[in-house]
């Protein structure tokens, strides 16, 4: 951890890394006991993750792990002590599945149901896999899957309850997005904070609807907007007045998918040479003024935040210049980095009057999975928190380091868990009663392929580079995930 490497030419071991994508079949729930360094008392609270949990469906490998079905993992923090429970998410395909003992969905990134074509052709059917995020709002733990309404879990026990419409919010088979942001200040609502999300229906136009909820889950508002051309959309950032989206240039061409030859994410075909569309949309329903923007950005996933200042729009995001195709016969674990384009980080200055938009690099090296303190969501912020290689090689390589970025005055801390370690997605804790804007802990699951397990990582916030102020180590691994949250409350 921090280490030099000195007998290994790369950063990692690819044999390492790839256990990380091992199924976690078994459900866990304990105290966690092997602590190196100490647990602070004042982090009370319990952070939540989401991710695929199964790899193989009774032992047939899935095409992609964007196929695999959703597990919660959470850690519950009170009085200096850290408790672990994880679940599958109940849905009604993993219970069926379960129960056959093989695959019946077809999945969106090319998992096929065996019988070969035969028995895929014409079969459209969406298995809702709830594995992308999980958050807790208006008093209801919800799994996020950007292609179907959520569901909701006990807090606690992480038991399944069911598809949860949002009190009639939503219609069965209305999507909700899995990258809902929290004003924490919402201007349109006293300073109070409010949950925004969005949710999409592609075709040859695309019809955007938003959705922004008061603290006790009760709809603020609701609106929806048709922009032209097929969306591509997995995040969006928000600012106090607008909504902004990244149109992907993308073509779709469902005729695979419909006869049975490819999953629907495998007919999106990036078109690198075409600009981005971005989309700003007013939050005030009563504002119908969108604008749009084109700009060459590569492919983005996620973005860091956005703020307003002045006569412009500042979005910092993570593109991609090119972005593989997933093959009907690829092996997602048979990767070679070198020949992948990394995620970088780009500054995105969009200007309202002239509509020219300044595009920036602000970091270089390969890095996913941005996070700042939440209370500057929409806000001009100092401090970004982000998941990163392990050297600044400007190549491709497995996230194995935690990154802060000061973008007032560019300062670098990395902290790294090379050769072994492999991070996800960081999440920033403010201290309590805190007052400055990186006082705060990192919370960040690492695998550890040396050891086959996986560990919490608790860092400084103010100095990453430090040793950990606590490793957790877990009696198990869980697969590599996607997205997750922290709240204060204790359950």
């Amino acid at each position: 951890m921090n280490q030099t490497l000195s007998t290994n030419k790369k950063s990692y071991y690819l044999d390492e890394w790839k256990r990380g994508y091992d199924s976690q079949p078994n459900e866990y729930d304990y105290e966690i006991d092997n602590v190196v360094g100490k647990i602070p008392l004042e982090l009370e609270g319990t952070l939540f993750r989401n991710g695929p949990g199964l790899l193989d469906i009774a032992g047939t490998p899935i095409h992609h792990p964007f196929d695999g079905d959703g597990m919660i993992s959470a850690f519950y923090f009170q009085h200096g002590k850290a408790y672990f429970r994880n679940r599958f998410v109940g849905t009604k395909a993993y219970l069926q599945e379960k129960a056959a003992g093989k695959i019946l969905y077809r999945g969106v990134f090319g998992t096929q149901k065996p019988g070969g074509l035969l028995n895929n052709i014409f079969d459209l059917k969406l298995k809702n896999i709830a594995n992308t995020n999980v958050i807790y709002w208006g008093g209801k733990l919800l799994a996020l899957w950007e292609a179907a309404e959520p569901y909701q879990l006990n807090p606690q026990t992480l038991a399944t309850l069911g598809i949860d419409y949002l009190d009639g919010v939503l219609q069965p088979g209305e999507s909700w997005a899995a990258h809902p942001w929290v004003d924490p200040h919402s201007v349109m609502d006293n300073g109070q904070p409010c949950l925004v999300n969005f949710s999409i229906k592609p075709g040859l136009s695309s019809k955007i609807t938003l959705f922004e909820f008061a603290p006790d889950g009760k709809i603020l508002r609701r609106h929806s907007h048709v922009i032209p051309g097929f969306s591509f959309i997995h995040d969006f950032a928000i600012t106090p007045h607008y909504c902004i989206f990244f149109q992907n240039s993308v073509n779709f061409n469902p005729l695979p998918f419909l006869f049975g030859l490819k999953g629907a994410g495998e007919c999106v075909e990036f078109q690198p040479k075409n600009p981005t569309r971005v989309v700003l949309i007013p939050r005030d329903p009563e504002n119908k003024q969108v604008k749009t923007f084109m700009v060459d950005s590569g492919f983005v996933f996620h973005h860091a935040n956005a703020f307003e200042t002045g006569n412009q729009v500042c979005i910092d995001s993570i593109a991609y210049a090119t972005l593989p195709q997933v093959q009907p016969n690829s092996d997602y674990k048979e990767v070679n980095f070198d020949d992948l384009d990394p995620g970088k980080l780009w500054r995105f200055s969009l200007n309202l009057e002239d509509g020219i938009v300044d595009r920036q690099l602000i970091e270089n090296s390969c890095c996913e999975f941005p996070t700042i303190n939440p209370e500057k969501v929409g806000r001009d912020y100092r401090y970004l928190f982000i998941g990163a290689a392990h050297e600044d090689t400007g190549r491709n390589s497995p996230l194995q380091a935690i990154l802060k970025l000061d973008m007032e005055t560019g300062e670098r801390q990395l902290y790294s868990f090379a050769p072994h370690g492999y991070v996800g997605e960081p999440i920033f804790v403010s201290k309590p009663n805190a007052v400055a804007e990186d006082e705060g802990w990192i919370l960040t699951l690492v695998y550890d392929g040396e050891h086959h397990r996986s560990s919490l990582a608790i860092l400084d916030g103010q100095n990453i580079e430090g040793e950990p102020v606590a490793l957790l180590h877990l009696k198990h691994h869980i697969p590599y995930g996607l997205h997750g949250s922290w709240t204060n409350e204790v359950f």
